[in-house]
């Protein structure tokens, strides 16, 4: 449940602070920002968001400059009902409309898409907004860069993994929630820690037993999409293999409360699933949260589907209680609770996964 806490606070804060104004009085430019998605072959699916930019700086260094950078992503100026399209590099267009909270979502059947794709799976297209009048307020040129990953034929399985205590130093277990704020709106992200030995882990599991199968790598969180970038830049600076970034509209977090309903966490796992019929998949997770509850739901959902459950140990003796539990009285999967990377990466090479 990524900043989930720390986002709520400075959500609320944005409402008392900023509803009905906008920063130093004047509009800022427009910006489409692309999230990196996933499909198939024969599916095209992106998604994104409308918004003024802020220009923030994800360098900045200082309590004062940090804050103010926190403050900006929450306090998002959406562009809604904006018309865009989408170009692929084969002529193909695509088009869709903005919702009231700026987001796009593209999600249409489409042929020869695996013709346009590099080594990786990667297919590159750019988005641009229609609207004439939207265009006078376009940062630079009206065109911005999107991608969209079809898991390669190559691929033996993929990975899903959370990002908070899971592969970054977050602090969700703590008392309070009060490290996750600290260290989400006060850290620059040259200073967040991912945490020892996970990349090299994960590109090992990307590159599989034969290093090169390509296997695809999924960060899903419950964190807002606000944080998408911030979270982007952290994987790209600490090398972890790219893979989609799955997040969540602020909008939706009042659904954590709702029993009824799956977490979005695992409905967004279930769509991998089904998007990838042909996979198995390595679920990574930590112990502090809900990640043991939703990756056991999902096995038994779909038992052939799930190669594997990860499960890194916190310091929080309550909740790795309960979590033993629930790993005790569930035999039917690969269920390892791990205290460092080395554990896991030993596992996976005894099980034939790297």
């Amino acid at each position: 449940m990524l900043l989930y806490y720390g986002s709520r606070i400075f959500f609320d804060l944005k409402i008392c602070i900023f509803e009905g104004m906008s920063w130093f009085g004047k509009k800022d430019k427009l910006q489409l920002i692309a999230f990196q998605t996933y499909g198939t072959e024969a599916h095209f699916y992106a998604r994104g968001r409308a918004l003024e930019d802020e220009n923030i700086d994800l360098a900045a260094k200082g309590f004062f400059k940090l804050f103010v950078n926190s403050l900006k992503r929450f306090e998002t100026d959406e562009i809604k009902n904006a018309s865009v399209i989408i170009r692929l590099s084969n002529g193909k267009i695509f088009e869709g409309i903005t919702n009231k909270n700026g987001y796009y979502l593209i999600n249409e059947p489409a042929e020869g898409l695996n013709q346009m794709i590099n080594e990786e799976g990667w297919l590159q297209y750019k988005i641009s907004f229609e609207s004439a009048t939207l265009k006078t307020r376009i940062l630079h040129k009206n065109s911005f860069s999107g991608e969209m990953l079809i898991p390669s034929k190559s691929s033996k399985f993929g990975v899903i993994s959370d990002i908070d205590d899971t592969i970054l130093h977050t602090g969700v277990s703590s008392s309070l929630k009060w490290r996750v704020v600290f260290n989400t709106f006060f850290k620059n992200v040259d200073k967040r820690m991912p945490l020892e030995g996970s990349a090299r882990f994960y590109h090992l599991l990307h590159k599989g037993v034969s290093g090169n199968e390509a296997n695809p790598i999924f960060y899903v969180s419950h964190s807002p999409w606000n944080l998408y970038r911030y979270l982007e830049l952290f994987l790209k600076k600490n090398n972890f293999p790219k893979g989609p970034i799955l997040l969540r509209s602020i909008s939706d977090f009042g659904s954590l409360k709702n029993r009824k309903q799956k977490p979005q966490k695992q409905k967004e796992i279930e769509n991998i699933f089904k998007s990838n019929p042909r996979l198995r998949f390595i679920l990574i997770g930590d112990s502090g949260e809900l990640d043991a509850d939703i990756y056991i739901a999902i096995s038994k959902e779909y038992p052939n589907q799930v190669a594997a459950i990860y499960l890194r140990s916190v310091k929080h003796k309550k909740k790795m209680l309960r979590v033993r539990k629930l790993v005790e009285n569930h035999k039917n999967t690969l269920i390892l609770l791990v205290d460092k990377s080395e554990d896991a990466i030993k596992h996976a090479r005894q099980n034939g996964f790297i």
